[in-house]
């Protein structure tokens, strides 16, 4: 008996002692991320290859086209898929942009330019995260034209019913999108699956670029007139609070953690660091000229911020919140993409 109690106690203190190391050990620091940085470059036309690691260009290859702005990279990383806008910005007199190129990453060259057909002004390139179809604003048809990315034939034209549908953000289960209208000051509500609007919801007499919280709660988009962030919420698709700033915002991007969106300040040369659940900034970080657009790389390390004026890109640390690396890729850098690794 008293040998039976002894070994239940013996097993009971391994099972204390296994259960002590499991808490005390720390947490598995995150897998080092593999893949690479596209960047476009407005001033020369490229797209620009980078390797986040050594913080250098290794290449950079021409759109045949003026002039990409945004760009999206294929899920399995091989491949870039660059709109082609035209010669102006969004409102503005210029060239009317018709087709799109696309990047073969691995070998650094143009292997097809993809033709709407008509004058379009495509801009904002986003992959559904569910489907892998590639939807892209078209301006000029208050639209969302969605293309198969495998056979880049068109599958859908979603309405927006707005003007100037310049930006895209997509929910994560893939079946709403929001479009920042810019002149419009709007953000239009679309259903992906039945293809329609759902609702156009008035922010101010600008608006700007356009993000989408971690957990699909919150969409983001920037007035243009005021210092100040529009809050909408998802569930009853209307502005339900502003977050001040120190001047006006342009790009905005979430971190995947869900606890903090950043927040381009182009004027100050700054990026505004928001607590998503406060809902104020908390912080700001020093960057180059022209802050443009943000990434947050996927292993939720680092974030990524074009800076239009500089020809470089601000890799922000997002432990430390300090600039680690400035990326030099080219003139008028803006659009931002991530090629995995394969």
């Amino acid at each position: 008996m008293e040998s039976a109690t002894i070994r239940a106690l013996l097993i009971m203190g391994a099972m204390v002692l296994v259960a002590m190391a499991a808490v005390s050990r720390p947490d598995p620091k995150p897998e080092p991320s593999r893949g690479l940085l596209l960047v476009t470059n407005k001033g020369d036309h490229t797209l620009a290859i980078v390797d986040p690691e050594t913080g250098k260009r290794i290449a950079a290859v021409d759109e045949a086209g003026i002039t990409g702005h945004e760009l999206a990279a294929s899920p399995d990383g091989r491949r870039a898929f660059v709109p082609i806008y035209g010669n102006s910005g969004v409102g503005k007199a210029g060239s009317d942009g018709q087709t799109m190129a696309v990047i073969d990453v691995d070998q650094h060259k143009l292997i097809k330019t993809f033709n709407f057909d008509k004058p379009l002004r495509p801009h904002c390139a986003v992959f559904g995260p569910k489907n892998g179809l590639l939807y892209v604003t078209t301006e000029l048809a208050n639209s969302v034209t969605v293309i198969d990315p495998n056979t880049l034939r068109i599958a859908a034209s979603i309405p927006t019913g707005q003007p100037e549908s310049h930006m895209l953000a997509i929910s994560h289960d893939g079946k709403r999108g929001y479009t920042a209208n810019v002149h419009a000051g709007t953000v239009s509500v679309l259903d992906l699956e039945a293809k329609k609007t759902l609702a156009v919801i008035p922010v101010s007499a600008e608006t700007q670029r356009i993000a989408i919280s971690t957990d699909d709660h919150w969409v983001f988009t920037a007035d243009q007139t005021k210092p100040q962030l529009a809050v909408i919420d998802t569930k009853t698709d209307k502005v339900a609070k502003w977050i001040p700033l120190e001047a006006p915002a342009y790009g905005t991007g979430a971190t995947l953690d869900g606890k903090w969106l950043l927040v381009t300040l182009p004027t100050l040369g700054k990026v505004a660091v928001v607590d998503i659940r406060a809902m104020k900034v908390v912080r700001s970080v020093d960057v180059p000229k022209s802050p443009q657009e943000v990434l947050v790389r996927p292993d939720d390390q680092m974030a990524y911020v074009s800076c239009l004026e500089s020809k470089k890109v601000a890799a922000i640390n997002l432990k430390t919140w300090k600039v680690d690396q400035l990326i030099e890729t080219g003139p008028g850098a803006d659009g931002l993409a991530w090629a995995r690794g394969h």
